[in-house]
């Protein structure tokens, strides 16, 4: 009965794999959903696999029943799973999955189902988990050489695996050909295993380079809170605050100063029916004048000559009670007439003199 339970969770954390591996809208919440339902499944299946002591430190290779060879691949199947999380913590997961695959390999290696050439590896990477590489020359042809020697290993136990799977009379009542089935499955997965030990090392480095997350701080205090209001940038915030004291009754007074210094921020607009068909668009401003208000400003202000052709000819009329000013243009006037007398017309031209 027990047996069956285990074969039954199993198989359904199979089916869920299928499907997952099907999908290729990994974005969804639908998809990480099914996602941590597989992991789930697999993590039971784990679990009751301890729980039924199915695999002792004191078995042997023999000792394992054909049918429950495909159990050691569980570990396995879970660090598959848990690199398509997606998660912020990149380096975590990371890790989760390296310890899976682990965890594999260790149980392999009790049962020496290693080959040779895998054995070495394992001891490789066991001696520098970090630094572990399928291919440890730095010549490139060797380097080359030995990816092809990878991908031809991994299409013949592809072959072989859909030949023992597509014959299923081959199988029936035959425990070596099923037996011979789970190994090469089994081979399949850890070939897999060392090729996706040594990508995790290079996305490791990658990572390694990134910079690291400031803390928070006054700037990413402004911009949680813009993000929060809904201001999309820092004139917009800027707006947004000035606009209060705009609005409000204490605000009155000039715009410009004399220099033409803004006293307080305004906005101009082409008139006020653009500003009417603007007021529901995205990001609108509210605007504090009209141009021809902003011009009544300047004129007021003296910062607009008015007239042109015999009109800019004139002088302004001096303001009788403005002393000061009335002074000014006394003296000017003597130090012109001054000037005039001590320089008498022609006096500076001394070019065509005999």
């Amino acid at each position: 009965m027990a047996e069956q339970s285990i074969k039954s969770l199993f198989s359904s954390a199979e089916r869920q794999r299928k499907d997952i591996e099907a999908s290729w809208d990994s974005n969804t919440a639908e998809y990480q959903q099914n996602l941590a339902a597989a992991i789930k499944s697999y993590d039971d299946c784990l679990k009751l696999t301890d729980r039924l002591s199915l695999f002792s430190p004191n078995e042997t290779l023999e000792d394992v029943t054909s049918g429950d060879l495909q159990y050691l691949q569980i570990n396995y199947r879970l660090a598959e799973l848990i690199l398509r999380v997606s998660s912020t913590d990149r380096k975590g997961t990371i890790q989760t999955a390296r310890d899976a695959y682990e965890r594999y390999l260790s149980l392999l290696d009790h049962y020496e189902i290693l080959t040779p050439a895998d054995k070495k590896l394992y001891n490789t990477y066991t001696e520098a988990p970090a630094s572990f590489s399928t291919i440890s020359t730095a010549d490139p042809n060797a380097r080359r050489n030995a990816k092809i020697s990878n991908f031809k290993q991994e299409k013949e136990l592809k072959k072989k695996i859909e030949f023992l799977a597509q014959n299923p009379a081959y199988l029936q009542n035959d425990d070596d050909a099923v037996r011979e089935l789970q190994l090469a499955n089994l081979a399949s997965c850890t070939h897999n295993t060392f090729q996706q030990l040594e990508s995790l090392n290079r996305e490791l480095e990658v990572l390694a380079m990134a910079p690291p997350t400031p803390p928070p701080g006054p700037e990413s205090l402004e911009a949680d809170f813009r993000e929060r209001m809904g201001i999309r940038d820092r004139d917009d915030y800027s707006d947004r605050l000035d606009r209060r004291d705009m609005l409000s009754a204490s605000n009155k007074g000039p715009i410009l100063s004399t220099q033409g210094k803004p006293l307080r921020p305004f906005t101009l607009v082409g008139d006020r029916q653009q500003v009417k068909d603007g007021v529901f668009r995205s990001g609108h401003n509210l605007p504090t004048m009209s141009i021809d208000e902003y011009l009544e400003e300047e004129r007021a202000r003296g910062g607009i000559i008015e007239g042109g052709g015999e009109a800019s000819g004139l002088s302004p009329e001096l303001d009788e009670d403005n002393y000061e000013k009335g002074d000014a243009e006394i003296m000017k006037a003597r130090e012109w007439d001054e000037y005039v007398e001590s320089n008498p017309k022609g006096s500076g031209n001394t070019l065509n003199r005999g």
